[in-house]
């Protein structure tokens, strides 16, 4: 969902039964919305979140499962629309701002990851989780989490899957701001409040120069999306 207040616009992952899994559909979604919200003069900054009590377990393995598509196909088609929607928001000249809410896994952990800043509450738990399924990073995971928080901790996540609480987090540098629980959303919608105020043509130079110095993200986006359909077919 999709709802503007002023020069703020807050993107909300809308599957709260299901974790906000992300399927066929949100990935479209989720794409069709950064689409239109780039070209959007009036917005000036972006809070990302997910709806009841997760902001996103990743990719939705049973969905992949009961579709029908063969996994590889399934993961090219999803991670395709989602890459997209990460180049788009990175890209893009407003700020994005992750509100962490509850868990963030797998491929939520990279929405938080590509985020410009990130706020989350006492209770958030991160987790990669790809190696406990024999899958491989997607979502931007093994772009941005390197570049965040060193080569050594990004596969410390990666290889054992053991969660990040959000102390932790806020240590390594994966999120800018620990609130209370129940004051995420607001937290992120104060700062994306402040943002929106300031000179936006400096704050999109900014954006574009943190993004030259991380390197070719599509190239690498591309990588990680055959990466993960190869390994669903391997042994």
């Amino acid at each position: 969902t999709v709802d503007l207040d002023g020069h703020v616009l807050t993107v909300t992952l809308n599957r709260p039964d299901n974790a906000n899994v992300l399927d066929m559909q949100m990935g479209r979604d989720l794409l069709a919305a950064a689409t239109a919200l780039a070209a959007d003069p009036g917005v000036r900054a972006v809070v990302l979140t997910g709806a009841g009590k997760h902001f996103c377990f990743g990719g939705d393995l049973r969905g992949m499962l009961a579709g029908g598509l063969p996994s590889d196909q399934y993961l090219r088609e999803l991670t395709a629309d989602l890459h997209r929607a990460i180049v788009t928001l990175v890209r893009m000249e407003a700020p994005v701002i992750a509100a962490v809410n509850g868990t963030a896994a797998g491929a939520g952990v990279g929405l938080v990851a590509m985020a410009d800043l990130a706020v989350c509450g006492e209770g958030a738990r991160f987790s990669l989780a790809y190696t406990g399924v024999a899958l491989t990073p997607d979502g931007s995971t093994s772009f941005f989490l390197p570049q965040i928080l060193g080569n050594k901790r990004a596969l410390e996540l990666m290889l054992t899957n053991r969660p990040l609480g959000a102390a932790e987090a806020l240590q390594w540098g994966l999120v800018n701001q620990v609130v209370p629980d129940a004051e995420v959303l607001d937290a992120a919608l104060a700062l994306a409040a402040r943002l929106a105020t300031g000179p936006r043509a400096a704050q999109a130079s900014v954006k574009r120069l943190v993004a030259l110095a991380g390197g070719a993200l599509e190239a690498h986006l591309a990588t990680e999306g055959e990466t993960i359909a190869r390994q669903s077919i391997s042994a």
